[in-house]
């Protein structure tokens, strides 16, 4: 009986109308995302899909509030999907990319690239996701060993690490007499702080 109950469910889920987001992206005002649109809506609608389409119109390398917004929606549930039009439109970089379709699909959330005609609910598209993975690990550690080897270079040349020193470095921080200079600071509050009650009272007396 419980074989036939889940197969019922499966059949009455398969037979729904998927809720996908639709996301596309320009870099400058002077672009459009008509383009993208257009083509996304008419490949949504041959597939039978219900969709809401975010235009992200103006974004830079670190803010991108229409994303961030859609990100939020699809852990909260409200799809089950996500078209884009190319792969570059939803991440600036593989580690972004890997990161974020990573979560949405342990969530159960699909995800599909129109252009490059992926579907990684598919076996070929695990497949493709999992090689996009592997060069994007070799590339953080291809960026790790280069670090590491430009600090041994900088260090055996007898340059120092870290950032240039600038016009606030200029001046050394006394470090020596630190402890003396706050018993002074201590004293000196202790010697006011009479004055100031003396003071206070006097007002007190007068009013």
């Amino acid at each position: 009986m419980k074989r036939i109950f889940d197969y019922i469910c499966d059949t009455l889920k398969l037979n729904e109308m998927k809720k996908i987001a639709i996301y596309t992206r320009v870099s400058t005002q002077e672009q459009t995302t008509k383009n993208q649109t257009l083509r996304l809506t008419a490949y949504a609608k041959e597939q039978g899909w219900e969709y809401t389409v975010y235009e992200e119109t103006q974004s830079t390398r670190k803010t991108r509030p229409i994303k961030a917004n859609l990100i939020k929606e699809l852990r909260s549930g409200k799809y089950d999907g996500v078209l884009v039009y190319k792969l570059d439109r939803w991440a600036r970089s593989s580690t972004e990319l890997i990161l974020e379709i990573n979560e949405l699909i342990k969530k159960g959330i699909d995800f599909y690239s129109y252009s490059e005609n992926l579907d990684f609910t598919t076996a070929t598209g695990k497949l493709h996701f999992n090689i996009l993975s592997a060069f994007a690990e070799f590339e953080r550690e291809l960026i790790r060993e280069r670090t590491i080897e430009g600090l041994r270079r900088a260090k055996a040349e007898g340059k120092r690490a870290g950032r240039p020193k600038g016009s606030k470095d200029s001046t050394p921080r006394k470090k020596d007499g630190y402890f003396f200079r706050e018993q002074q600071k201590r004293e000196q509050k202790q010697k006011i702080l009479p004055q100031i009650i003396n003071t206070e009272n006097l007002t007190s007396q007068v009013a």
